[in-house]
């Protein structure tokens, strides 16, 4: 590992047995089927007409095709029912629309950092065998755990099925549903959840941290040895199966770091702050980035991108290749910098500075003239809701660049006047502390 490595404190390295999981959540009492509800017109769109259960059927064909039995189908046949409102609830999704510090003081509070590191110290068998098996640290994957479900308490309360098969039948993203359809059968399949034990997110997701069907089919492992790979009520299984997939479906980097708050020079080169760019620390370092203390910089090769969430007057990072795991787990900046910087706070870090002044925000109705204004000049932003994403923080910053502005890819009033023309007035901005 090396040497930046926040500290993790120290577990034996214990064979993980089923006693790792003797603090199992009861089995849920078994719900009813789900009923259905009528589809809107526009959902058979992609499906040249076919009704839902024209549909269905063809999606049922599939899963046979793939190896799922006839009793698995018959089993989760009740429960294989549409309903329109989880396809409304997918349209009309708007997250991530909040500020970096406003999401992470909240997702990544002291209660959840305290409540990952307790975890840590509960099942310490089981986060040692993870972490030497797969290259994992055990603050990663508490803060996966902790965000995403609160260690359990929040999994959702939806039938997985009913919303897999909905936002399947429904054009948006059809064939990707399909495929989670199918994957979610083929864990009934091989005996690791019942129908009935499915409940989740609208979106389809399942256990405690979350996993689309497909990934628990590929990445869930049994970990504590009782013949099932279940995510939602055995920690050993949670913890082993995502350290799985952040190993093995992201790509983690063995004994590197991932995010660690540092402090920017007000003359920093702003065009290289962006996680494009990839310089050794050690240029960093030349470059007057240091820790927050004041600290210098290892002087080394080790690759890092400078990350400003908000801008050059908010808080700043030094991302590492391993942040890439993140940004995969969950394409929200807002949300792969949380949970980054809450991993981070669980292995020992100390707080992230406060802005030594107030940021200043445009206003959604601002931020979203913007959008269109980029739109006009020929950059693809996604959506134009208002919310800074990563297209729409990469047009930010080309067109800053453009016209000499400091290129950290936060919009700015000064922005936006200059692509109105320069002639509209400059109004105040928002400020957040």
């Amino acid at each position: 590992m090396v040497q930046t490595r926040f500290p993790i404190a120290a577990v034996a390295l214990v064979a993980c047995t089923a006693t790792a999981s003797a603090q199992m959540l009861p089995p849920p009492a078994k719900p009813a089927a789900p009923k259905a509800t009528a589809p809107s017109p526009r959902a058979a769109s992609c499906h040249n007409g076919a009704s839902f259960d024209r549909f269905l059927t063809e999606v049922k064909q599939q899963a046979v095709a793939a190896g799922v039995s006839q009793r698995t189908i018959a089993e989760a046949s009740p429960y294989l029912v549409y309903d329109q409102g989880i396809v409304n609830r997918d349209r009309g999704q708007r997250v991530f629309g909040q500020l970096f510090t406003e999401f992470a003081g909240r997702m990544a509070a002291a209660y959840r950092m305290q409540n990952g590191q307790q975890h840590i110290k509960q099942y310490a068998a089981a986060f040692a065998r993870a972490e030497k098996e797969y290259g994992v640290p055990p603050a990663v994957i508490a803060a996966f755990w902790g965000l995403e479900s609160d260690f359990g308490a929040n999994m959702g309360n939806l039938p997985t099925l009913k919303s897999l098969v909905s936002l399947a039948y429904d054009c948006r993203r059809s064939e990707m549903f399909v495929n989670e359809t199918i994957a979610a059968l083929k864990i009934i399949d091989r005996g690791d959840l019942h129908p009935e034990e499915m409940i989740g997110s609208w979106a389809g997701e399942l256990g405690q941290t979350q996993f689309l069907p497909v990934h628990y089919v590929n990445y869930a492992v049994d970990f504590d040895g009782d013949g099932r790979r279940d995510l939602l009520r055995s920690p050993a299984d949670v913890i082993g199966s995502t350290a799985n997939y952040i190993a093995n479906g992201l790509k983690w980097r063995r004994g590197e770091p991932w995010l660690e708050e540092i402090k920017v020079p007000p003359n920093l080169p702003w065009e290289k702050t962006d996680l494009t760019v990839r310089e050794p620390r050690s240029t960093w370092a030349q470059l007057g980035v240091t820790y927050p203390d004041g600290r210098p910089l290892p002087n080394d090769n080790l690759a890092a991108s400078v990350l400003l969430p908000m801008g050059r007057f908010g808080p700043a990072f030094m991302a590492y290749p391993n942040f890439a795991a993140y940004t995969e787990w969950n394409n929200s900046l807002i949300y792969a910098t949380t949970a980054g910087y809450l991993a981070s706070r669980i292995a020992g870090a100390a707080p992230m500075r406060k802005p030594a002044a107030p940021v200043a925000q445009l206003p959604l109705n601002e931020l979203k003239e913007l959008q269109q204004l980029l739109v006009r000049a020929g950059f693809n932003v996604g959506k134009v809701d208002g919310v800074l994403g990563q297209q729409s923080r990469a047009a930010v910053k080309a067109t800053q660049i453009k016209y000499g502005l400091p290129a950290d890819s936060w919009p700015t009033a000064e922005l936006l006047a200059r692509m109105r023309g320069g002639t509209a007035q400059v109004l105040p901005q928002t400020t957040v502390r």
